[in-house]
Formats: structure tokens, sequence, C-alpha cells
């Protein structure tokens, strides 16, 4: 299995997903800042992965502090905590990481500060686990839903290398392949930081699924001409309507398979469900540097001077999503309601 992020006694390590598919390159993030970069940087990306990476960035800049008292801990978290907050702004599983770590700090006040460290190290090791186990339930549900063989499309990279191991979308993939489905996947380049060409289909190949790149221009003739049975993706954050960010690309997808009556299916874990937010006009999109746009390996595609729009994310509307498909099970609409049981059940998953 990929090993996206791993907790290590030097400190995060993490495979640099600037440098795929060329390049198989691994980065050790030894304090805090350095773990919020590599987020910044898109070093480590996926809203699973970059969940669980901050929750080891918390880990990490408790195990170096220098606090011998409580609140002088505290104090620190709140600082490392308010930094991982403002590293990519869409995902909210980073925000939920962040949530979750500072509720564990709050129960373990009482506790010596040695104690209540190794804690947090444990508890962002958990996670990591839990995100795993999580995408091994969402790809057995997700994997009824694919058909027995033949095209499934998905856009961007929800795989292992977006999550702590094994994937989202691609996990629902990876369960169908391992039930036995002929998938053959085509996979959006995704442009502009091409997470499909790079990303998708490096994971792909290394597990041998049949795998065709296209740019994203293409994902409408390829419907039409009847070669996709199914469309998969991953999501940063779904609101509780239904409404699901996604990279930019998403919704054009998601309108042309409605168009060409094929399935449009979401797979994210729990943790990705805002039910806080009402709709998609409520989610932050992150707008990212314009040299992504205008550069591409390094040399520059566009005239000096023009105007660039570069939002990382789109919202899909609930109306086009067939279903949402998430470790404890699988939403259908109305959103509202599905999503609302799903996230109020205990979870069943096993680590």
């Amino acid at each position: 299995m990929i090993q996206t992020l791993e907790w290590t006694e030097q400190g995060v390590r993490f495979i640099d997903q600037t440098k795929l598919p060329t390049e198989e390159t691994y980065v050790v993030c030894k304090t805090d800042e350095q773990v919020a970069e590599v987020i910044r940087t898109m070093v480590v990306r996926g809203a699973p992965a970059i969940g669980v990476a901050a929750a080891m960035g918390i880990a990490l800049g408790m195990k170096n502090s220098h606090a011998q008292r409580v609140g002088e801990l505290k104090q620190e978290l709140d600082l490392i905590c308010d930094n991982m907050g403002k590293t990519r702004p869409t995902a909210v599983n980073l925000f939920w990481a962040i949530r979750r770590m500072q509720e564990k700090f709050e129960r373990l006040r009482v506790r010596p500060v040695a104690q209540i460290k190794q804690e947090l190290i444990e508890e962002a090791k958990r996670m990591h686990a839990e995100d795993i186990a999580a995408n091994q339930a969402m790809g057995r549900h997700g994997a009824t839903l694919m058909p027995s063989e033949g095209g499934v499309l998905t856009h961007c990279n929800a795989g292992a290398l977006a999550t702590a191991g094994y994937g989202t979308a691609l996990g629902v993939i990876r369960a169908a392949v391992e039930a036995g489905k002929k998938i053959h996947v085509y996979a959006d380049e995704t442009r502009p930081f091409l997470q499909g060409s790079r990303l998708t289909a490096w994971e792909l190949m290394k597990d041998g699924i049949p795998t065709t790149v296209i740019s994203d221009n293409m994902a409408g003739a390829i419907m039409k001409q009847g070669k996709i049975g199914a469309i998969v993706v991953g999501a940063d954050r779904i609101a509780a309507n239904g409404d699901v960010a996604n990279k930019i690309g998403t919704y054009t997808v998601a309108v042309l398979a409605k168009e060409n009556g094929i399935p449009f299916y979401v797979a994210a874990p729990i943790s990705t469900v805002d039910l806080a937010c009402p709709d998609g006009s409520k989610i932050p999109i992150e707008q990212r540097n314009a040299r992504e746009v205008s550069h591409i390996a390094g040399k520059q595609m566009v005239p000096d001077g023009v105007s660039i729009e570069n939002p990382a994310f789109d919202v899909t509307p609930a109306k086009y999503v067939t279903a949402i498909i998430t470790e404890r099970g699988i939403a259908r609409a109305p959103f509202e309601e599905s999503l609302s049981k799903l996230a109020g059940t205990e979870s069943k998953v096993q680590v």
C-alpha cells in the first residue's frame, strides 16, 4: 500500500506529490511549521490526507514543546492549530482534525504534560488508522454500485495519495476490481495541477488496473460514445443538503453525466460531511496562485499580463449527485435526511 504519510521517530514522513509521477521521493517534517507548509504547497493533498497530516503536525508540535505547565502547553496548541487552519480553507477534514485534537487535549488537561503529549501522538496515529479502515469500508459499499465491466470515469485524485491509504473514489474502484469486476478507468487529467494524469494514473498503474488518461475537455465526448458506465469522485466538503465541493471541473463532469444518463457518485468519509453548512453557497472556495494556470513544467503558456482565474474547487449541486458513498453506508436524496442519519450513526468501522 502507498505510504502517503506516516508518523516516524524522525518526524512526519510524506511522499512528495509535487514530484510524481517521475520522482518517488519523500519529505520528513520535523516541526509543525514544516507540516503546515507541505499542506499549503500540496506536497500532501486530498481532504482526508490533509486532516490526518494536520493532526500529526499538531502532535509533532506538542512533542517538540518545552512547556512545563498545562496552561503553557495549551497556549502553544492554540497557536499551532491556528496556523494549521490557515493552510487550505475548503477541505473541512482539516478543521475536523484540528477540533478533534483540541477536544482530546481538553479531556487530558488534568494529566501530566508528558502524558498529554504522548496521548496526542497516539490520537493522531489513531486517526491515520481510522482513515484507512474507513476507506476500505467505503470501498465495500461503493463496489456494489460499480458496473460489472466497462468504463468508470474519475476526476482529480481521490486515491491512496489523497488519504492515509486505499482511497475514497479510487478505493471504490479498487474494491470493485478486488470483487472481480472488470473495470477500465478513464482519468481526467484535471487541470491545472494535473492530479488525474500525474497521480491517479500512477496509482492505478501500480495496482495493474487498466487506465486511460483523457484531457478534461474530452469527458463529454467519451460519455456520449458510451464508454462510461459510472462516474465516481471524491469530495473536500459536503454540505448538509448534499451539495459537493470537489476539484475544479467536477461540476462540469456532473452536468455531462446527467445529460448522458450516467450515474454520478461521490465517495467521502463522514468527516467530509459538514452538517453545519446548509448548502454549497456557504462553502469557501480556495483561490490558488495564477502560476499554476500560466505555467506548465516551469514553462509559461500564456501571454504576459493576461488575467487568470484559479479557483481550486467548484460546487456540484445535489441534484446532479446519484448517491454519496461513506464508510457508514450510502446516502441518497433527500440528502438532508440521509446524510444527517449517517452522520449521527455510531461508526462500525474497526481499526
